[in-house]
């Protein structure tokens, strides 16, 4: 189902333009406090203890694919919603596959019946957005700014420091529930009952 969430997934490399981050070194100088993200109700939640388990880089590291898994997640919840929905690309996907198929199917179901000439223009798509991404000047763990928008660029270079910050907790925070909504989604349609707040509802 929700063959949209695939494609959206190409531009998942960003919404907000980053700030940049102080020069990594070996030593963990940064802490949560210090980025993005840490906010209440649940400030600095790491039961895991993640951001401390290596280096200043590894912390780093994290960060951006936590935002780059955030990004993804909520464009994925929003595909699948607005699929659900019933609203879908007219036309044909190929000459045997229309959109209206994919989007009455289960994700992965969905996926399965795109042509392996389609799902390899989404996976090139996707490789390249990312080595653009990782190759933009300075890398992020050696104190460059985390990865930013490629399709197309977005110039926030306008916006104050203070409103950008709270963009930057704005996204974070939203990118998490983004992420465990769209596996509550993923759960809901491949384990029936799995989740009792959608069922009984039609997209799943």
């Amino acid at each position: 189902m929700k063959s949209a969430i695939f494609a959206l997934l190409a531009g998942s490399a960003a919404a907000f333009a980053p700030a940049s981050v102080n020069k990594a070194s070996t030593q963990l100088s940064l802490s949560l406090d210090d980025m993005a993200g840490s906010t209440a109700p649940i400030k600095n939640f790491d039961p895991l203890s993640l951001a401390t388990s290596g280096s200043e880089e590894t912390l780093l590291w994290f960060r951006a694919a936590e935002l780059k898994h955030s990004r993804a997640a909520m464009l994925a919840t929003t595909g699948y919603i607005v699929q659900g929905s019933g609203i879908h690309f007219p036309g044909m996907l190929s000459h045997d596959v229309s959109f209206e198929s994919l989007s009455s199917m289960k994700p992965l179901d969905a996926w399965a019946a795109v042509p392996d000439a389609g799902k390899a223009q989404i996976l090139l798509t996707i490789f390249i957005a990312e080595m653009i991404s990782e190759a933009k000047g300075t890398h992020y763990t050696k104190g460059g700014s985390y990865p930013t928008i490629v399709f197309p660029p977005i110039d926030f270079s306008g916006v104050n420091a203070e409103t950008m910050a709270k963009k930057h907790d704005s996204e974070l925070n939203n990118g998490r529930l983004a992420m465990i909504a769209i596996m509550s989604f993923i759960a809901a349609n491949n384990v029936p009952g799995s989740v009792p707040a959608l069922i009984g509802n039609p997209a799943f």
